[in-house]
């Protein structure tokens, strides 16, 4: 679903400690209809649990677009990485098409299985 693009009330995050995590934005390309907003973020790790803090981030980020009405794709590929928020948001239509497409080129389901359908 679509939604009139409006600028943000505050595109920056100032930590007030120090140490604390860091967020920061740019915008690379800016459209009528919205932005396409990369954002970074820089948290202290959590030794032994990096990659259970970076899930944690990623899954509440990409949350966070989903549901403000953005889209998970923009121009680059969706891959593993996306996949839960771009089920999310993709056409059970779209979704139908797309499986009969890769079977028809790919009826042994070789390349890139479980990727972008199930």
């Amino acid at each position: 679903m679509r939604r009139p693009w409006r600028w943000p009330k505050s595109a920056v995050f100032r930590p007030k400690e120090k140490g604390a995590p860091r967020i920061s934005c740019r915008l690379t390309h800016v459209y009528p209809d919205g932005a396409a907003p990369y954002f970074t973020v820089i948290a202290p790790a959590i030794r032994g649990g990096e990659v259970e803090q970076w899930d944690e981030i990623k899954a509440a980020a990409s949350q966070a677009i989903i549901d403000n009405g953005g889209t998970i794709t923009h121009h680059h590929a969706v891959g593993r990485d996306h996949r839960p928020w771009y089920d999310q948001q993709r056409p059970d239509l779209f979704a139908g098409a797309l499986g009969a497409a890769k079977t028809a080129v790919d009826p042994e389901g070789l390349l890139n299985p479980g990727v972008l359908i199930g």
